[in-house]
């Protein structure tokens, strides 16, 4: 799906998308900060749907535009059926990954979740399983990068899969489902893999470097894909990335809660490292898109 611009409100929003309805382009609506976006599922169609947007928007009184909801709703409904009648002869295997949430769920950022607890559920309920010594920056009995420097290069992004405790691996997973999900939605898989090795490796190494190698945890990854969305949706709205700022405000808070030591044995450089890596690549990305 494409954006093609925002309308002030809601009853706008549902007259313009019922009229689209009938014109035979499918859409779709959602609450943004900007107000209602619109959303064209055909990319054939952006071009017809953005002329027709501008003239609702410069009259959006004009009759042409009203009148259409009673048959909206027949073509939706007609559309729903048709759709039911073929999920009753197939088994659609996207199913899986289809959530309540607009942008479903991200098939990486599942992968990653499951290797995640697996993992930490392993060291977790058995400390001789050896999964800390192998996965995390260093041994804490050698100090420095002396594994990596050997050629174990692996353990410059593993500690993140790790977890100190139940509720530390709760949290990220639930962090992680959400942002992880809607970056994979609203861009690629693709993206989503990048972001977290970067984001994971250089908020390891910002740990590190300022305090040391005994860490490990998610939030880095977490607060990098959180700064990620924050400015692509400030600066990019047409990416379709997008934090209600209540988030933006609960995330910050909780990080200098932690930072300040409100809420103690938390590697708040990795929170900080991420946040730095992914709001810088959200900024950079966003400038890059206005100039192409």
């Amino acid at each position: 799906m494409r954006l093609i611009g925002h309308l002030p409100n809601e009853a706008s929003a549902l007259t313009f998308s019922d009229f689209l309805y009938v014109q035979g382009i499918h859409n779709q609506i959602e609450h943004e900060h900007d107000g209602w976006g619109i959303w064209i599922h055909s990319e054939d169609e952006i071009d017809k749907a953005k002329d027709l947007l501008k003239g609702f928007a410069g009259n959006p009184n004009d009759p042409r535009f009203h009148k259409h909801s009673r048959r909206a709703s027949q073509i939706k409904e007609q559309e729903i059926k048709e759709d039911q009648a073929a999920k009753e002869k197939t088994f659609d295997r996207t199913n899986l990954f289809k959530s309540s949430m607009p942008y479903g769920i991200g098939p990486l950022t599942v992968l990653i979740m499951a290797v995640s607890v697996g993992a930490s559920g392993l060291a977790l309920m058995n400390r001789d399983s050896g999964l800390p010594e192998l996965l995390m920056m260093s041994n804490y009995k050698t100090g420095g990068l002396r594994e990596v420097m050997t050629g174990e290069v692996w353990r410059l992004f593993t500690p993140v899969l790790l977890h100190g405790g139940w509720l530390h691996l709760f949290f990220n997973m639930w962090w992680l489902l959400d942002l992880g999900s809607m970056i994979e939605g609203r861009q690629s898989s693709r993206s989503l893999l990048g972001l977290v090795l970067v984001t994971g490796i250089l908020s390891n190494l910002t740990q590190w470097a300022f305090v040391d190698a005994n860490f490990v945890g998610m939030s880095g990854v977490v607060y990098g894909l959180f700064g990620y969305i924050w400015m692509k949706g400030r600066y990019d709205p047409s990416s379709g990335l997008f934090l209600h700022p209540q988030i933006v405000l609960m995330m910050m808070i909780w990080f200098f809660a932690c930072w300040f030591r409100l809420i103690p044995n938390v590697a708040n450089y990795a929170h900080a490292g991420g946040l730095v890596v992914g709001a810088g690549w959200g900024l950079l990305s966003s400038f890059w898109s206005r100039r192409h």
